[in-house]
């Protein structure tokens, strides 16, 4: 059975205050921010949050959230590869930059410079 077959609360993010809050799912307004009142992201049960003083690891997770990935699964693989530094949001734009990949597409890859269905390096 799913591990998330019982509702578990999510992490709900506010990128400019660098803060997280998990909390349970709350109708089409959402949360707010309790330190600026602008809405939360819900960035699913599954993020790992990075410490406040960390701004490399919160800008990943900024570029990360600004391009529609968030932090769901249904608890059994897990939500897949997420970058976690700020070089690695870089190379895998500067990959799908090169590659003519989505940049949505180049951020959930472990690696981002291998072809599908064929190993390599760098072009």
């Amino acid at each position: 059975m799913c591990r998330y077959a019982i509702s578990y609360k999510c992490h709900f993010v506010c990128l400019t205050c660098r803060v997280a809050f998990k909390q349970a799912e709350h109708g089409a307004s959402g949360h707010r921010c309790p330190q600026c009142r602008t809405p939360m992201i819900d960035a699913g049960p599954d993020l790992a949050v990075p410490p406040r003083r960390d701004t490399r690891a919160w800008r990943a997770l900024e570029a990360t959230l600004r391009a529609g990935i968030t932090f769901h699964s249904c608890g059994c693989g897990g939500p897949g590869y997420r970058p976690k530094s700020w070089p690695e949001v870089r190379e895998r734009r500067e990959a799908a930059r090169r590659m003519g990949m989505t940049e949505c597409t180049a951020l959930r890859r472990p690696e981002p410079w291998e072809v599908a269905g064929r190993e390599g390096g760098r072009p």
